[in-house]
């Protein structure tokens, strides 16, 4: 998305399609921030009652409603969508109900991944005249660029653990199984899957013994900044104070920080070092999007 002034933004209908988490709430401020009331459609089975009390304007759709989230966007005169908030990778394909549309989209995938099916919903989205638009766009403050975030950056032990664990996340992350790897002392101790970054760390606290460990988060190669942008929230940083997880490396410029300033607050308390790096093989064709600027 090319940046867009004020009033051009203003001029378009927006619409959200909300998943799980605070990640469509912070979108609906964003947007509203800017002077923008989003159609919201919410997925049933992922996204929180609450939404109804923030929206002004709301649609509840079960997942694999495929065609009546299209005839939702129509009826509200949508024309650019994001996409925010965590549908579960286990519902997607085991619990998935598909209405016909879904159904025939499912059997042309050639992967049976998460970026294949919504890389597909995106391209019916916008055949059906809906731009699927970066889900950073109005959360700029959020994504921070490369640099050192917290008051310690990593000490040599950690920043050695993070060099390593880079290497091995971005072939992982390029494999689409996951993009957080836990290291110690330069092994890797517990690798991401489908059960996410929280998961993944406690587990790796159970195989270590409360060992000191260090977190790397990464982008996939070619991070498609409409849909699953790699996400860290309290609930992380209170986890890996739980689990003696010292240090953690994100992507700048690739990574939404919810709730940044508190949780460089509570980082910061635990003695944690986050830092951010370029992402692997940076060029202009793989930047984000412009964003939505705060006016």
């Amino acid at each position: 998305m090319t940046a867009a002034s004020h009033s051009e933004t203003n001029s378009e209908r927006w619409g959200l399609i909300a998943g799980n988490g605070r990640f469509p709430f912070l979108v609906l401020e964003g947007a509203r921030s800017q002077g923008i009331e989003m159609a919201v459609i919410a997925i049933r089975e992922e996204a929180a009652p609450e939404l109804e009390r923030a929206a002004k304007h709301l649609h509840w759709v079960s997942l694999g409603e495929l065609s009546r989230t299209i005839e939702l966007l129509h009826e509200d005169g949508v024309t650019r969508a994001v996409m925010a908030g965590q549908v579960k990778h286990n519902k997607i394909f085991s619990s998935i109900k598909p209405d016909l549309r879904l159904a025939k989209l499912l059997l042309t995938l050639p992967l049976k991944n998460t970026d294949s099916l919504i890389g597909a919903v995106a391209r019916v989205l916008e055949s059906e005249g809906i731009e699927l638009v970066d889900s950073t766009a109005f959360l700029g403050p959020l994504v921070p660029a490369p640099g050192v975030l917290t008051r310690r950056a990593p000490d040599a032990e950690e920043a050695a653990d993070i060099a390593y664990g880079r290497q091995i996340a971005r072939q992982i992350a390029g494999l689409d199984l996951g993009q957080t790897v836990v290291v110690r002392d330069r092994a890797c101790v517990a690798i991401e899957a489908m059960e996410g970054t929280d998961e993944t760390i406690e587990r790796a606290a159970r195989i270590t013994g409360g060992a000191r460990l260090v977190v790397v988060k990464v982008s996939k190669p070619g991070q498609d900044m409409r849909f699953d942008v790699p996400v860290v929230g309290l609930p992380t940083i209170e986890v890996m104070k739980r689990s003696n997880a010292t240090a953690l490396a994100i992507d700048g410029d690739r990574t939404l920080l919810f709730d940044r300033e508190r949780l460089i607050e509570m980082a910061d308390a635990a003695g944690i070092a986050i830092e951010a790096f370029a992402p692997e093989g940076t060029d202009a064709s793989l930047e984000p999007a412009a964003r939505v600027e705060n006016r």
